[in-house]
């Protein structure tokens, strides 16, 4: 995990952890001593999302959050593979965890007040947020977004990116896309000249598209958290997982693994 991730996530936690909160709808989740009696815990995960969960050729799942999870389930079972992954939909995080279908939901879930009110989240694990991506190599260098200004940057439609892109570049050129795999046609077309996007995702098209390069400015950040039930009944897993968070952000693991699968 690099400084762009590190650098303010006690920050971020702590300002949102003050908004406002509502009476989140009734759940039905398993609580710590349901999971401890069951015998293995459940946890909705991607497997479309390089590198935080996705398929390796052997069709594992494996990725930073995949490893997050297993070691969840160590300290709970002192086993990493007490565990049912649970691969699920960006539209199906959170309500996966409401449902009861899963115990906790670690796949690439941002902290946001709003769904602060129907979830606990616990302490991040990895700062997310919007970063840009090119296969031009003069940009690849670039400290300064104002050079940005002469080529088109794709956007994906109605995304945080295209008011953070008209804030801070005024005059460069917006094309609006509705899907990653757009944006990435433009580029290679070269219609677009860089690609503002999540930046886990970003980091994915690195490794697997060694022609792309991550440009070095975050236009926001956002902390990656994993999505828990609400409710005084649940305190005991939530506890937990912060603990083991905390211990694993002290201790450099939770760095390692962000490095390893190539995090920036």
């Amino acid at each position: 995990m690099g400084p762009l991730a590190s650098l303010g996530i006690g920050l971020w936690f702590a300002t949102l952890l003050g908004g406002p909160l509502t009476a989140a709808s009734p759940v039905f989740a398993a609580e710590l001593a349901e999971i401890q009696a069951r015998g293995y815990l459940i946890v909705a995960v991607k497997d479309n999302w390089r590198p935080l969960g996705f398929r390796n050729q052997a069709g594992e799942l494996v990725g930073l959050e995949i490893d997050i999870a297993r070691r969840l389930a160590e300290v709970i079972f002192d086993d990493p593979n007490a565990l049912e992954l649970v691969p699920v939909a960006n539209s199906e995080r959170l309500t996966a965890v409401l449902t009861d279908e899963v115990d906790i939901a670690v796949a690439g879930v941002t902290l946001t007040p709003d769904r602060m009110r129907v979830v606990h989240f616990s302490v991040p694990y990895y700062l997310d947020g919007i970063g840009l991506i090119s296969r031009d190599r003069r940009l690849t260098g670039l400290n300064d977004l104002d050079q940005l200004d002469q080529g088109a940057i794709a956007v994906l439609n109605d995304s945080a990116a295209v008011s953070r892109l008209n804030f801070l570049l005024p005059q460069a050129p917006l094309i609006g896309v509705d899907s990653y795999q757009e944006a990435k046609a433009l580029l290679d077309q070269g219609t677009a000249r860089a690609f503002a996007g999540d930046l886990t995702v970003l980091a994915g098209w690195e490794q697997e598209y060694p022609e792309y390069r991550l440009l070095p400015s975050l236009l926001s950040s956002a902390p990656l958290v994993v999505t828990m039930p609400k409710g005084l009944q649940y305190r005991p897993l939530q506890d937990l997982v912060d603990d083991s968070l905390n211990q694993w952000h002290e201790s450099g693991w939770l760095e390692d693994r962000a490095t390893y699968w190539g995090l920036p």
